[in-house]
């Protein structure tokens, strides 16, 4: 009866520690995603990188001229999201 006990138990942590690995591998999805994003009232441009470098994009402005910006490692407020309509990576570094 206790090894009986004692396997279920183990069980019951496996499964239990098997559910809290989904709960953590789940929580990075909901971090910022890479290249361009929005919010409800801001535009974002995230490089995602982990040598460190720094890389060209167009910022492409409503009613405005598109401009480009040097951004390095992580994220970068590019403006209000009715004023940003989109960002990319133009293949180059700076």
């Amino acid at each position: 009866m206790r090894r009986t006990l004692t396997n279920a138990l183990g069980s019951a942590a496996l499964v239990l520690a098997s559910l809290g690995a989904v709960t953590t591998t789940a929580t990075p999805a909901a971090a910022d995603p890479c290249g361009f994003f929005e919010t409800s009232s801001d535009a974002f441009y995230n490089h995602c990188t982990s040598d460190g470098s720094r890389v060209v994009i167009k910022v492409e402005i409503a009613l405005a001229p598109d401009v480009e910006r040097c951004v390095g490692p992580g994220k970068h407020w590019l403006g209000s999201a009715d004023k940003i309509q989109g960002a990319y990576y133009v293949g180059r570094t700076c």
